[in-house]
């Protein structure tokens, strides 16, 4: 047996092992690179160590550890709540309010996981209360974290970008970026339409704080049962997809009118809703964070460190515990992962899968395949580690220069991402958990079909409108 099938054996197990079981994937990757490159590729412990991205550590640390302080200091409640007061009673509006929160949140560096984690209850509060159906609230807010997380200073964007700058490919963070935000809205667009939108389109919400001396008032107009998507056709919602969510019993119940979602027992909210001096040094910090990155080409993770140790200085309470709250299980899953995929690279088996699979003969059906590859095992396991394994695996195949680096990349990217929905991956499980307990059975079902869905259209799709042109 060579030593690339020993070493893509272990990849492989390293993703079913994680996968099925707690093991954490990042550690199982450094065991793995420790074993393998000791017994099998005589590997030194500096030399395992040679692949460890430090630079990718630093992204990652800064950008969450700058995260958690807004967390902390309230920030991240304040852009929450100052973005639902713009729908002034418009229901059709909220879920694209939900999408621009969570794309803003990942955006500026915050992990897809811990955005969805955030808005997802959020998310699902409004729907119970405004008669919106859950799995289009979801889908919109999972979508928004994936649409966002490709900027230039999200984890997404960050890990995808540093594998293309470590590797010599021709990258364009700004494409990337914009490609997958595009992607995304256009698909929640025909989640809109499948799962029950246009029957919000004029409802407005009523006055969700009943009168004095009343138990409370509907919380929404509405023109009658609202049963999600009405028409056959699409995915997950097709054929009586509807009508079965209509018959499940405690599906989109109308409930009277609460606390704001979002809002605990006892909480002033017009207190959480101030813009203090924290606040605005945090948002100051972040927008010094995206300029310096877009306009300036300053290094991420070390402009995110030094934010985090000004934010630190001037307002010590927005760092108390900040740090227990950055992604470490993130970091070390990437960094994990990057380790190993660093040693198939040092013992040659990236170079000999990219010879494999320019070998097919038909470089656009290989390029299909990468991103059914990623789409397919993303769905299942983590989409960060697949970015760092499989965009390496994809170097010499596409230095060969019959295949647009960009247009493999971005369709490699959005593959991978968009099913995030599915209900076994984290996002689709926050979405599944954040949902009423008489809803997440179908609440789980319809993420299911979706995610499925997504993970044999997405590949075809994306390699269509950037692989196949040729001009990316």
């Amino acid at each position: 047996m060579s030593d690339h099938v020993i070493a893509l054996i272990a990849l492989v197990l390293v993703f079913t092992v994680a996968t099925f079981t707690s093991v954490h994937m990042g550690a199982l990757a450094i065991g793995a690179a420790f074993i393998t490159g000791t017994l099998f590729f005589d590997q030194s412990a500096d030399d395992i160590f040679g692949g460890f991205p430090g630079d990718l550590f630093v992204v990652l640390v800064g950008v969450t550890f700058l995260f958690a302080i807004a967390k902390n200091n309230g920030t991240v409640d304040w852009l929450v709540h100052a973005s639902t007061r713009a729908v002034r009673g418009r229901i059709a509006l909220i879920p694209w309010v939900m999408f621009l929160i969570t794309a803003a949140l990942t955006a500026v560096g915050a992990v897809v996981p811990a955005a969805v984690a955030i808005v997802a209850p959020i998310g699902m509060g409004f729907a119970a209360r405004y008669r919106i159906h859950p799995v289009l609230l979801g889908l919109f807010i999972i979508n928004g974290a994936s649409a966002g997380g490709f900027s230039p200073i999200g984890i997404f964007g960050s890990i995808t970008n540093g594998v293309v700058e470590r590797n010599g490919l021709a990258g364009n963070p700004a494409l990337l970026f914009a490609a997958s935000f595009a992607f995304n809205v256009v698909l929640s667009g025909v989640v809109f339409l499948l799962f029950g939108g246009r029957r919000l389109i004029g409802r407005r919400a009523q006055d969700p704080t009943p009168a004095p001396g009343t138990t409370g008032t509907r919380a929404a107009t509405h023109d009658g049962p609202h049963d999600g998507p009405r028409t056959g056709g699409g995915c997950a919602a097709g054929g009586s997809a509807g009508a079965a969510a209509a018959a499940e019993p405690g599906t989109l119940t109308l409930t009277r009118p609460g606390p704001e979602p979002g809002a605990g027992p006892g909480t002033d909210p017009a207190a959480d809703q101030r813009l203090d001096t924290a606040r605005l040094l945090t948002l100051l910090g972040l927008l010094s964070l995206v300029v310096g990155a877009l306009f300036f080409d300053l290094n991420v993770g070390l402009l995110a460190m030094t934010v985090t140790v000004v934010l630190s200085l001037v307002s010590p309470a927005s760092s108390k515990g900040a740090v227990d709250r950055c992604a470490w299980s993130t970091v070390l899953l990437v960094c994990g992962i990057v380790t190993f995929v660093g040693m198939m690279e040092r013992i040659g088996t990236i170079d000999y899968l990219g010879k494999e699979v320019a070998g097919i003969g038909a470089p656009l059906l290989g390029a299909l395949l990468i991103c059914l590859i990623g789409s397919v095992v993303s769905a299942f396991a983590s989409t960060t580690g697949i970015l760092g394994a499989l965009i390496p695996i994809a170097v010499p195949f596409l230095l060969s220069g019959e295949i647009g680096a960009v247009g493999l990349i971005t369709a490699l990217a959005i593959s991978s991402s968009v099913v995030d929905s599915s209900p076994i991956s984290t996002s689709g499980a926050l979405v599944t958990a954040s949902a009423p307990a008489e809803q997440r059975d179908a609440v789980f079902r319809r993420l299911m079909q979706w995610g499925l869905c997504m993970a044999a259209v997405a590949p075809p799709v994306t390699w269509l409108l950037f692989v196949l042109p040729g001009w990316l």
